[in-house]
């Protein structure tokens, strides 16, 4: 490993954590060196994309009210960017990392520093690579404590991450560009827990090394679940064992009893799980959840890791471990039923929700086609004249690579590289949930030309947003895991089948909705989201399904500045690193 990191590298390659005291507020500084090592699972020796030869990476631990500065060493033959996944960046919108929105990424051999504070999350929130396919092994945990070192629940001996991801052997550059060109045929080879294959995956009859979780009889532990998959939400169980979920995204959540998680990709869920079974080994399982078929498959997906308590034997007493019973691979119901328990924990000071409503969004999620090349007129979807693409009202997201769109904004030189016409509603009204849409017919037909293009769509400071995402059954049913840069947002309802927005607004929850930064869409069904545009700059809006961020599920939000400067965005910060003429920022 020695010989991907410089001298100078080296010198940082375990985090260094510096703290200064100010006020209550302290500045919590890492550096990040990105590299590549070789890993060896299932067999097989693998090239891996990795910060401080960590899989996952280093985690972030800080208080809310922090501020917190990354340096980042880019020593791939890629570029890279790094996003602070559900950190709401107040008036620092250019430390985002998303890759040629915010930023253009950081050369190979380059640097950039990251600076932002964290202020009124508590909870669980991650960081990871936001270019290509990088954040499947680019990747780790924020932890945000609160700054009283109180919890609205009872104080756990411990809290353990649980970060649920997937172990592949493709190339995750080649992986991205298989994905732009139409190729959805590569699979991972397992799910990871922390890392680990676990015992369910094996090289030539050896298991492979399981995530083991030590714990004491009749204490409590925090269980701070992230999905890093980028093609899966997952179940998770522990035989013996339930959950009491109490947060999601870094907000309360008013508790409830469950015996499973589930965990769409973007989602961060914090549980307390007491260890209150007799004392022995019990077995923990993440399986994934995809929709049935006609839908795209791939392989079961699943890894198990252990619960093994103190003082219980090496044998567990001559009994079989004890494993839990999971849903089907193709079960979405549980899914559906798991996010109808949420609601947000009242307390005082909490947000609210805003009364009226500026500006209304209808947006369906589906997949459609265009023509290969530029080309204005093809035969759809009977030759390889076309690309099937990830829509949004039929608009497929450009991932252009040669300018920051913030940057653009920002200059006043978004001439030729977006416009500002992103459509509130799909181009017609259709059935969006009728199955029969899915197989290539006269009914999809229709419905399947798409534009490829950057639109945006322009809010002022301080405007009450409401968008009802619909997911559909066009091409493809699977659910939609939404998440939005730079806010946390109330999740007011959701429900199967089309939104009906004579009945349905009935049913939003305007007393203690959740708050959260990235919302699972149902399979074939929508959620009703509302927020405040209080944050000025341009925020990425994007599925974090991976295959359809590359095939155009996303677009991007420009938020005015307010009438002053503490609610306008500010210059870029000194030492930022603009885009150069090769798509790189400029050292």
């Amino acid at each position: 490993m020695g010989k991907h990191l410089s001298m100078a590298a080296s010198i940082f390659f375990m985090a260094i954590v510096a703290l200064a005291a100010i006020g209550e507020a302290a500045i919590v500084e890492h550096t990040f060196v990105v590299h590549e090592m070789n890993m060896t699972h299932l067999c097989n020796t693998t090239k891996v994309y990795v910060v401080n030869g960590q899989l996952p990476g280093p985690q972030l631990d800080v208080t809310d009210g922090d501020t917190v500065i990354v340096h980042l060493v880019n020593q791939l033959p890629h570029g890279v960017t790094i996003h602070w996944h559900g950190i709401r960046q107040l008036r620092s919108c250019w430390a985002d990392g998303a890759g040629y929105v915010t930023e253009c990424p950081v050369p190979p051999g380059g640097n950039r520093t990251y600076r932002f504070d964290v202020a009124g999350q508590v909870g669980t929130l991650w960081w990871h690579a936001h270019v290509t396919c990088l954040r499947a092994s680019i990747h780790g945990a924020i932890v945000v404590r609160p700054k009283d070192g109180r919890y609205p629940f009872p104080t756990p001996a411990r809290d353990v991450p649980i970060v649920i991801g997937e172990w592949w052997t493709l190339d995750l550059v080649e992986l991205d560009r298989r994905n732009l060109d139409g190729n959805f045929e590569d699979d991972p080879l397992s799910a990871t827990i922390n890392g680990k294959l676990g015992d369910l995956s094996n090289c030539s009859g050896v298991p492979e090394e399981s995530f083991v979780l030590g714990v004491e009889r009749g204490k409590s532990y925090l269980l701070r679940f992230i999905n890093t998959a980028l093609f899966s939400e997952y179940f998770f169980k522990v035989a013996g064992h339930t959950f009491t979920v109490v947060g999601a995204d870094a907000n309360y959540l008013t508790p409830f009893r469950t015996d499973m998680v589930t965990i769409a990709p973007g989602e961060t869920i914090d549980v307390l799980m007491v260890a209150d079974a007799p004392p022995g080994h019990y077995h923990m399982t993440a399986v994934a959840n995809q929709p049935p078929p006609p839908d795209l498959q791939i392989r079961a997906l699943s890894s198990r890791g252990l619960v093994r308590y103190a003082g219980a034997r090496a044998d567990n007493n001559g009994l079989p471990v004890p494993a839990p019973r999971m849903p089907g691979q193709h079960d979405t119901m549980p899914s559906y039923y798991f996010r109808g328990n949420f609601t947000g924990l009242a307390f005082p000071g909490r947000h609210r929700v805003a009364a009226h409503v500026d500006e209304r969004l209808f947006v369906t999620l589906g997949l459609g086609s265009i023509c290969r090349g530029g080309k204005k007129d093809c035969k759809l979807r009977r030759s390889n004249e076309t690309i099937t693409v990830a829509t949004m009202n039929n608009v497929s997201f450009h991932h252009q690579t040669a300018a920051s769109l913030l940057e653009r904004y920002y200059d006043g030189d978004g001439e030729g590289v977006y416009t500002e016409d992103f459509p509130d509603n799909p181009p017609r009204p259709y059935n969006y949930t009728d199955m029969d849409l899915i197989p290539v017919g006269p009914l999809e037909e229709v419905l399947e030309p798409t534009t490829k293009a950057i639109r945006l769509r322009r809010f002022k400071y301080n405007t009450s947003v409401e968008i009802v995402f619909q997911s559909t059954a066009l091409l493809q049913s699977d659910p939609n895991p939404m998440h939005l840069h730079g806010y946390d947002f109330f999740v007011l309802a959701q429900g199967l089948g089309n939104f009906d927005p004579k009945k349905d607004p009935k049913k939003f929850n305007y007393y203690n909705p959740q708050l959260r930064n990235t919302v699972h869409v149902p399979r074939v069904g929508w959620v009703a989201i509302r927020f405040v545009t209080d944050n000025p700059g341009m925020w990425y809006l994007h599925c974090h399904f991976e295959f359809h961020i590359v095939m155009g599920m996303a677009m991007a939000f420009i938020v005015e500045d307010g009438p002053t400067p503490e609610t306008s965005l500010p210059p870029p910060p000194a030492g930022f690193q603009r885009c150069g003429t090769n798509g790189f920022s400029k050292p």
